[in-house]
């Protein structure tokens, strides 16, 4: 096993073996293997944005196997996908990628400003579809927080019972934010706390913004002089506040971005900020099979160190 990994997994001291296990396969699996290095294909977003927003304009997409295949294919370290997509190919991958089973989920028919997710699946189903993690979403930030913190606790509990590896997307949203605080380094740094304190193994949270939304946390940046100017500055701000570094904090890619150089330029800002790597289901899924392999290719690269 590569030094790196046993580095990462001695953060988790606490964890049972068969939860150090799993994260290891995590580690260990696809073309970022061994390095301490993640990129993740998430398909939770035709529950979360509904199917035609997410998979008309790539219709292959529609099938829950093309994704098991374009995660495998590209190389990915895990598959993270709602109950029904990972039941509808589990079997027939079954050993080929470590998947995730997103626990919660939330839809958009209707607009709520503080929202809150439903429990969708179970850590059972995890179990019986032989998945190595499961992920849940907490918005820091709704007024339902509380509930979400609660739930997600309990899911963790039980998922470090059976030696699986808690996932938190954490992702501030909520009537006293303002848009741009969903994303502003003082919030995305305090996601990643909160989720840490819950007892999260990994954490997925949105590349930060330079805005700060809290007056309080504005003079406590002014006065530490925390330098927040660039995005890898940013990053490394939002991992050192996961007990600095010592868990593993990963970022979404977002809506799809017709700049592929945007995003790569993305990919390196969290590299040098000592992010642990991207979770990218849209930018990913929403192109054609074969630009999408060859921009996942392009961003292992970019993470390996292949490219600079």
């Amino acid at each position: 096993m590569e030094a790196r990994v046993r580095e990462i997994l001695s953060w988790y001291s606490s964890d049972s073996p068969g939860t150090r296990t799993n994260l290891a396969r995590l580690l260990n699996h696809g073309r970022l293997a061994g390095t301490g290095r993640l990129v993740i294909l998430p398909v939770d977003q035709g529950f979360e944005h509904g199917p035609a927003r997410s998979f008309a304009v790539n219709p292959p997409a529609y099938d829950p196997l093309y994704h098991f295949r374009l995660a495998i294919d590209a190389g990915c370290n895990a598959y993270a996908a709602p109950l029904g997509f990972l039941e509808a190919g589990a079997a027939e991958f079954a050993g080929e990628i470590p998947l995730i089973l997103k626990m919660n989920n939330h839809d958009v028919l209707r607009d709520e400003k503080d929202p809150l997710s439903a429990v969708t699946a179970s850590v059972k189903d995890a179990l019986r579809l032989g998945c190595v993690g499961v992920g849940f979403t907490i918005y820091p930030g709704s007024a339902q927080a509380q509930i979400m913190y609660q739930q997600c606790r309990e899911m963790i509990q039980e998922a470090k019972a059976h030696g699986l590896v808690a996932v938190v997307w954490s992702y501030p949203r909520g009537s006293d934010l303002s848009k741009a605080g969903e994303t502003a380094v003082d919030v995305s740094a305090y996601a990643a706390q909160i989720a840490a304190q819950l007892g999260a193994h990994l954490i997925k949270v949105k590349p930060p913004a330079e805005h700060i939304e809290q007056a309080e946390a504005r003079k406590a940046y002014e006065k530490a002089g925390v330098p927040i100017g660039t995005l890898a500055e940013r990053v490394r701000h939002v991992v050192q506040s996961a007990f600095n570094g010592r868990r593993v904090v990963i970022f979404s890619g977002g809506a799809t971005k017709e700049n592929d150089e945007a995003i790569y330029e993305e990919c390196r800002a969290i590299r040098d900020g000592g992010g642990f790597g991207s979770i990218i289901g849209r930018n990913s899924f929403q192109r054609p099979r074969d630009r999408a392999l060859a921009f996942l290719s392009t961003v292992m690269k970019i993470y390996s160190g292949e490219l600079k």
